[in-house]
C-alpha cells in the first residue's frame, strides 16, 4: 500500500472522493480499537454521524454475542496474518441489526508511533446472509415432513451436548417410531404412508417449543425430539404427550384389529457430570434407542425411559 504525503493534493482529493462517494464504509482503526478514520457512507450504512463515530471504540458498535469474532480477528492481525475478513452484526443508530462484511488489513508502511493501525473496509451484506440463510433452513429440512432433518439433528444434537458440558446439567433425546408402518404401507400405499409420516410429523412438530429443543425425521418412519435441559421426569411426560397426540388422530391402521396408527417412544436423559463414563452424544443414541426396543417389546404405543451419567468431557 502505497502511503500519500499531504503534499499530494491531486492524489488527496482523488482519495477523498473515493472515499465519500463509495457505498462501501472506508475506515482507518488504530490499534487501540478506536476509529481514526471513518468515510462519510457510514452514515448512510450505519445511520450514524461520523462524529459519533470517530474516536469511538469499535467494539460499541458490535452486537455483543459478535464480539468473540472481532477478537479473534484482531488477535490473527496481530499475528501478523495481512489480511482478515469476518461477518458480523452491527447495531445501527435507530437500534436495527445489519449483517456486515469487516475485511482488514494491517498499514505497514507508516511511522513508528502508527504501526499497528488498519485499513477496514466494511460493506453491508445482509441481502446475501438473508439468502445463504434461507439456503441453509432449505438444505437442513426433510422434504417431505417439513421438520428438520438428519444433518440437522446431528448438528442440534452436538450442539446441545457441549452446552450441557459447559453447564454441568443434563438433557434429553426422544426416538419415535411408527407401530406397524409396514403394514400401514401395505394396506393403502405408498403415498398414502407420506401422507400418515406427515400427519404423525405435524402433531409432533409442536413439542419442540423452547430454545435447543428440535423436532426432526431421524430416517424412514422414525422421529427424533431433542430437550434442551430437560430431566428425565419431563422427557416421559412430553414422550407421553407425542404418544397421546399421535394416537388422537385416528388414523386406521389398516390391519384386521382395526385399530389406530400408535408410536412407540423411548426416551433417554443425560446428565453431564464428574464421574460418568459414557460418552458422548453417541451413547444418548443408544440409550434411546434401546429405551424404544423395550417400549416395543412391552407391546408398542407406549413410552420407556432410561437415565445415563455422562462424562463432562465427552
Amino acid at each position: 500500500m502505497k502511503h500519500w504525503s499531504s503534499s499530494d493534493a491531486s492524489a488527496t482529493a482523488a482519495l477523498s472522493l473515493i472515499a465519500e462517494h463509495s457505498s462501501d464504509v472506508i475506515a482507518r482503526v488504530r490499534s487501540d480499537m478506536t476509529f481514526n478514520y471513518i468515510s462519510p457512507s457510514a452514515e448512510r450504512l450505519f445511520l450514524r454521524p461520523v462524529r459519533d463515530t470517530l474516536g469511538h471504540h469499535v467494539t460499541e458498535f458490535i452486537l455483543p454475542d459478535d464480539l468473540p469474532l472481532l477478537a479473534d480477528a484482531s488477535k490473527r492481525i496481530a499475528q501478523g496474518e495481512p489480511d482478515i475478513t469476518v461477518t458480523l452484526r452491527v447495531i445501527r443508530g435507530d437500534g436495527s441489526l445489519i449483517w456486515v462484511e469487516v475485511a482488514s488489513r494491517l498499514i505497514t508502511d507508516l511511522e513508528n508511533e502508527d504501526q499497528g493501525d488498519r485499513a477496514v473496509i466494511m460493506r453491508d451484506v445482509s441481502d446475501r446472509k438473508a439468502l445463504e440463510d434461507e439456503l441453509r433452513a432449505m438444505a437442513m429440512k426433510d422434504g417431505l415432513t417439513g421438520l428438520a432433518n438428519r444433518r440437522a439433528f446431528d448438528e442440534a444434537l452436538l450442539t446441545e451436548w457441549k452446552r450441557t458440558v459447559r453447564e454441568k446439567s443434563q438433557m434429553s433425546l426422544i426416538l419415535i417410531d411408527i407401530d406397524n408402518f409396514k403394514i400401514f404401507n401395505d394396506a393403502y400405499g405408498h403415498q398414502v404412508g407420506d401422507d400418515c409420516l406427515r400427519a404423525v410429523a405435524a402433531a409432533l412438530q409442536p413439542l419442540g417449543k423452547r430454545p435447543g429443543d428440535l423436532v426432526a425425521r431421524y430416517g424412514g418412519e422414525e422421529l427424533a425430539i431433542i430437550l434442551s435441559g430437560s430431566g428425565s421426569v419431563a422427557a416421559e411426560a412430553l414422550g407421553e404427550r407425542a404418544r397421546s397426540a399421535v394416537e388422537q388422530l385416528g388414523i386406521p391402521q389398516g390391519d384386521k384389529a382395526g385399530g389406530v396408527v400408535t408410536i412407540s417412544v423411548g426416551a433417554a436423559t443425560a446428565l453431564a457430570r464428574d464421574g460418568g463414563s459414557a460418552e458422548m452424544p453417541q451413547t444418548l443414541l443408544s440409550s434411546s434407542d434401546r429405551a424404544l426396543y423395550l417400549a416395543k417389546n412391552a407391546g408398542r404405543n407406549c413410552v420407556r425411559t432410561t437415565l445415563l451419567l455422562a462424562t463432562p468431557s465427552g
